[in-house]
This record gives C-alpha cells, structure tokens and sequence, in this order.
C-alpha cells in the first residue's frame, strides 16, 4: 500500500517548486535585459582598462554588450568627436556644449536605445556627468546658470540614463601624472590642473546628488584590484550570482 502526500503537505510542495521557478525566471531575465552603464573619471584614473576587464567579465559570463564612448560611438558622432578633442578646434563653450550633445543625440538614437531594447548591455567611456564635470564645473566653475543648461539639454535629448555609473576616482594630481605618459594630449587633456580639479569636484558633487546610480570606485591600486571593485558593484546593483 503506497503512502500518499497529506494535501498540506503537498501544496508546500508545489509552492516552494512554483517558488523556485519564478526565481529562476527572474534570475534569467535579469542576466538577459540590457543593462545601461556608464564609467566616469578625470583623465588618468584607467577607465580603458577597467571597462576592457568588465567586458572580459561579462564575456566569462556569456551576457551580450557593446562598448562605445563619448563623445563620439556612431559614425556622425566620432566626426563631431574628431572636432572636439582636435587641439585646432577654437569655439566658445556654448558651441562646444551644443556639439556634444549633438553627438549623444545621434549616440542615442543609433547606438544605445537599439542596443538596450534588443537586450544588449551598454558599457559606456563617459556620458552625461561628465558634460556636467568638464563643461558645467571645468569651463564654468559650477556656474548654476550653466549647470541649468546642461540639465535642460539632458531631460530634452536624453530620454535614457545609465542605470549604474562607475566613477573611478583617483586625486587628480596622480591621475594626470598617469595621462601624461599617454600620447599626445588632446584638447582637453591640456587643460590646467585648475580646470581638472573643478571637473574632480563636480563629479563628487553628483556623487552626492545621485548615490543610487553613482558608485564611487577607489582607482588607486592594482588594475585587478580596481576590476573586481567594479565587479562587486555591478552584480550588488543588478543582484546577479555570476561568476
């Protein structure tokens, strides 16, 4: 004679079996969904190689990304790029302000709105806070007239915000001793310390103003230190148990 389940005991069978599905369907569109994020810093604080080590990362972990950068990361927008970084380039700050966003216009709408609706992450080399730093803090001085601006800009042409910016943060000094042993400097590498010093306070002060989608990352260190820093904020906001 076959002992059967009591119904009590069965239907807390079926609810932790029903359980563990769900949860394993959540995990899975979770890895699956396209996820925004955005690396931020002075210049020197090694964006290119922490966003090539998220990439191996994410590449270990079989999820699907593109990398692009700003400015530039369309066809139109590295040629706005190539005029902005040129050293030869004489404009005012207005134009330069309206030719960036320009750029994450065209950025947006051929490059990250595809990517992320087709569920592809987007790992991108600056965006917007780093329009606030350099232009809004850099070239204005916190100037809330000019902070306004740039904010209007952003609710108008930038329907999308990563959900997750890292911002790799080392003292400028050191970070600009890094960039100069890079190539030559491009037009905003030749910036004064000054101007990189308010583009440092401006990314702290979004830092404050945004803790739920800014993380700041201690840059000092080992590049494999620094990797897994990013590493353990990027599966802490999206919750995931990857590798």
């Amino acid at each position: 004679m076959s002992a059967s389940i009591p119904d009590h005991l069965s239907q807390t069978i079926q609810s932790k079996e029903s359980l563990h599905i769900i949860n394993s369907r959540i995990d899975e569109i979770a890895t699956n969904q396209g996820r925004f994020i955005s690396f931020e810093g002075t210049e020197g604080v090694g964006k290119t190689t922490a966003i090539e080590q998220l990439c191996t990362r994410l590449d270990d972990n079989n999820i699907a990304y593109l990398r692009t950068r700003e400015p530039g990361g369309s066809p139109f927008a590295e040629r706005l790029r190539a005029i902005l970084l040129d050293p030869a380039t004489d404009i005012n700050d207005d134009t330069e302000l309206l030719l960036l966003f320009a750029a994450r216009s065209d950025h947006m709408q051929e490059v990250i709105l595809p990517a992320l609706q087709s569920g592809t992450w987007v790992i991108c080399d600056r965006f917007t806070d780093s329009t606030i730093a350099y232009q809004g803090f850099g070239r204005a001085y916190g100037d809330v007239v000019v902070l306004a601006k740039i904010e209007s800009l952003i609710e108008q042409f930038v329907p999308q915000l990563p959900e997750l910016t890292l911002w790799l943060d080392l003292p400028v000094l050191e970070g600009m001793a890094r960039a100069n042993k890079r190539s030559a400097a491009d037009r905003f590498e030749q910036q004064a310390t000054e101007f990189f010093t308010w583009v440092h306070q401006g990314f702290s002060t979004l830092a404050i103003q945004h803790p739920e989608r800014i993380r700041r990352i201690d840059a000092s260190g080992s590049a494999d230190e620094v990797s897994q820093r990013i590493w353990q904020s990027v599966q802490e906001k999206f919750k995931l148990g990857l590798l």
